[in-house]
């Protein structure tokens, strides 16, 4: 009951989500379109235009200013002083890059930043308000001032730069050489060509007849996520008509081919799930990024959300997590892969009987190792992508792991011998899981095999676990066939050749037995008379069977020879011995001399 509730409440829970998602949206546009009416209503009447917009511009809300993300500036190296740390950032207007802003500490920057800043939000109001058509007046006039960016802390002569008669900013040489100018004079004339043109397209994108337009396209991708989205969906759907996959857990009794098509239906099931959930997110996110970005009034959000994420405390665990998503999706995508690739090597029609049954054997020991080392591989690889990302210099972290290798390969000789027979025995194929060997003392049924260890299973069930390293000598009871040796045991007054008959004609009844014929390998040879022993006559059988099976086999044959020995009335003798006894007269004549005189008398 509990699992239906839950089953509905996860497809409701999704499409209140989409559904608030959807009214983000559509509020966003509907929003950003509603500005048509204020402005056309108070025309003429800066000072209470921005209570009459329901979204005011940047710098009119109340967001983090750019004090508090002093850790995101990274310094860049003075070209002419190496030894010279500087600081950049970018002057914006409706989210739009102007010009770079330079100085030699974060305090000063952010402090020049938010001025210049101010100015311009200033001068743009001003220029928004104005009915008129008239051009705009940039002018770059000289002023003497002390540059504290300059290395001698001189007064200089620099260019002020002005906008309708509303001082912006003073541009440096440190600001020139950031961007690439020969002379400060060169940046102000620059400036005095480009900012009259930005301004003036942030002026047309406010017009109604701008918003109407860039509205209808807002719309339409709107209209196009929703499509892509229910496309996504449908595929996904579709895929699951096409591929079934099932859900119920493996079973370790099931056949191996079994136990590796549910084991990548598994993974490949969550390899889609999780590429579709990237992709649906991928689409919102994006579209949603796309039609903020259309409208002057939601445009800084997008870029707000960039420099959210470049400031350190953030950018760390965002690039953690996106790394660890995409190592996870490529962990399991390469179990997908080894999975299929054993399932076909399991399945592969040119190898012979024997080798068949092995392989069966051997396969699941192949993909779990397989899958380890893949599974280290990647995490490796995903722990190197991070630290290059976050600006780490890999070759003296290469360096410092490969020492830190060597030392923890000296303290640690024996887990590295673990590893190398382990790869040894997987290799030579000594043995897999569910053979039965012999080490030593011990023996079982092994039940895991991996680089450091094998864990074997014995007859009173008790799981030994044995270091790979001291495998030195191992008996396998099971590699591609195996044997049952049967030694029989005839009374010596039996009939001897009618013995050897039933013994033979037995096992060749039960090879011929559809029960037993696809366990028996050869023919059952009886190989005559082995020893005379105490209890008679021991006659020797071999039946060659399938791996495993030569238990079942010799518990079978055993059954079956006694019944025949019972209706041919053979008897299977029990240890005994033979006693001699002596005539009386004889008797006596090994007796002591004193003991017969004694006798007499």
């Amino acid at each position: 009951m509990r699992s239906q509730i839950q089953a509905i409440a996860k497809p409701k829970s999704r499409r209140r989500l989409v559904m608030c998602f959807t009214c983000g949206i559509l509020g966003s546009i509907v929003l950003n379109a509603s500005v048509i009416a204020p402005t056309l209503a108070k025309p003429t009447q800066p000072a209470n235009l921005q209570q009459s917009l329901p979204i005011p511009g940047l710098h009119s809300l109340d967001l983090p200013g750019i004090d508090n993300f002093l850790s995101a500036y990274q310094p860049t190296r003075d070209r002419n002083n190496p030894q010279r740390q500087i600081y950049t950032d970018w002057i914006t207007l409706d989210g739009r890059r102007l010009f770079q802003v330079t100085a030699s500490s974060r305090e000063e920057l952010a402090k020049r930043v938010n001025e210049v800043q101010s100015n311009l939000e200033k001068i743009s109001e001003d220029y928004f308000a104005s009915n008129s058509e008239e051009e705009l007046e940039v002018k770059s006039q000289r002023q003497t001032i002390t540059d504290a960016n300059s290395p001698t802390g001189v007064s200089q002569t620099l260019p002020a730069i002005s906008i309708n008669q509303q001082y912006l900013f003073t541009p440096t040489d440190l600001d020139a050489e950031v961007q690439g100018e020969t002379s400060v004079q060169n940046l102000a004339r620059k400036l005095v060509q480009s900012l009259p043109q930005e301004l003036k397209a942030a002026k047309e994108e406010r017009k109604p007849q701008v918003l109407i337009r860039r509205g209808a396209i807002a719309t339409g991708i709107f209209v196009g996520i929703v499509v892509a989205s229910w496309g996504i969906r449908r595929w996904r759907d579709r895929l699951d008509r096409v591929i079934p996959i099932s859900t119920t857990p493996t079973d370790p009794s099931e056949s191996v081919t079994t136990q590796l098509t549910q084991q990548q239906q598994n993974n490949l099931r969550e390899v889609r799930r999780r590429i579709f959930q990237l992709s649906q997110t991928g689409v919102w996110v994006g579209g949603t990024l796309v039609i903020l970005g259309l409208f002057p009034y939601t445009r800084f959000i997008p870029v707000w959300i960039l420099a959210i994420l470049q400031i350190p405390i953030v950018r760390i665990p965002a690039v953690i997590g996106l790394v660890s998503i995409g190592a996870y999706v490529a962990t399991r995508a390469s179990y997908v892969a080894i999975d299929r690739f054993t399932h076909a090597l399991a399945n592969n029609a040119l190898l012979g009987a024997q080798d068949y049954v092995r392989l069966q054997l051997r396969v699941m020991t192949i993909s779990g190792v397989a899958k380890s080392v893949t599974t280290i591989s990647i995490v490796a690889l995903g722990l190197l992508l991070v630290l290059s990302t976050l600006g780490v210099d890999l070759v003296p972290v290469l360096a410092g792991a490969g020492l830190l290798g060597v030392a923890i390969s000296l303290a640690s000789q024996s887990l590295i011998k673990d590893a190398i027979n382990g790869f040894l025995i997987i290799v030579e194929d000594q043995y897999a899981v569910g053979d039965v060997i012999n080490v030593g003392t011990f023996g079982g049924l092994v039940e895991n095999l991996n680089l450091r260890i094998t864990q074997l299973r014995d007859a009173e069930g008790r799981l030994i676990t044995i270091p790979n390293s001291e495998i030195k000598i191992v008996a396998n009871l099971s590699s591609r066939w195996s044997r049952a040796d049967l030694s029989i045991p005839v009374a010596y007054n039996a009939n001897l050749d009618q013995a050897l008959f039933l013994i033979e004609e037995v096992g060749v009844e039960m090879d011929r037995d559809p029960q037993w014929r696809d366990q028996i390998l050869e023919r059952p040879e009886v190989l005559g008379v082995d020893n005379f022993g105490d209890r008679g006559l021991i006659i020797r059988v071999w039946i060659k069977t399938q791996p495993l099976k030569q238990w079942d086999v010799a518990r079978e044959y055993r059954r079956r020879l006694k019944k025949a020995f019972d209706i041919a009335d053979i008897a299977i003798p029990v240890p005994q011995q033979a006693v001699w006894v002596h005539t009386p007269s004889v008797l006596r004549s090994h007796l002591d001399p004193n003991d017969q005189m004694s006798h007499k008398s």
